[in-house]
């Protein structure tokens, strides 16, 4: 059976935007979900920090090839990231403005997300098959070409929302039902 994971980004939690209405459709659907809540903050939120949490799942066998991982921002970098360094295969991620690289936003946002980027990004494709990545036109924290260059690194499987923004409650996204259909 499938297990689910929902991450959240940078300054984030699993609290907000549509992490609670993605978990609760998958929970209606009796499977197994997570929401990690990642340490966020300056001298918090890290690579090392964050993997530390993930390897909690990972080493109790809860992260293998029967798990859907749903990540958001700075989260689908870093899930890469994981998945390769602990050359661990999954069955679908499904990444939503996922970036690899500075954004310019400002000190804070990249001082936090200095540590996720990751050189070898087409790697991920060793360790998932199938990688769907969505991305808005109009994000006004990651560039749509920041979004689209990550998606072409690692998949053919995108789906460009219009004026969508960072597809984050800010811009709307408290339910963000085209997900659904990869539960």
């Amino acid at each position: 059976m499938n297990r689910y994971f929902i991450i959240h980004g940078s300054f984030g939690n699993p609290f907000g935007n549509w992490f609670p209405y993605l978990r609760g459709e998958i929970e209606k659907r009796n499977l197994e979900v997570y929401t990690p809540d990642f340490p966020t903050g300056v001298g918090f939120q890290n690579y090392e920090n964050w993997s530390k949490l993930l390897e909690c799942y990972l080493d109790a066998g809860l992260i293998d090839q029967n798990t859907i991982i749903f990540a958001h921002s700075i989260a689908p970098v870093f899930v890469c990231k994981f998945l390769v360094e602990h050359q661990v295969t999954v069955k679908r991620l499904v990444f939503v403005c996922g970036f690899n690289q500075y954004l310019g936003i400002n000190e804070e946002y990249d001082m936090v997300n200095k540590s996720m980027y990751f050189d070898s990004l087409k790697e991920i494709q060793k360790y998932c098959q199938d990688i769907v990545c969505f991305y808005s036109d109009n994000d006004p924290y990651v560039t749509y070409l920041k979004e689209k260059e990550f998606a072409d690194t690692i998949t053919d499987q995108q789906i460009l929302i219009k004026d969508g923004g960072h597809l984050n409650s800010e811009a709307g996204y408290t339910e963000f039902s085209e997900l659904l259909k990869y539960i």
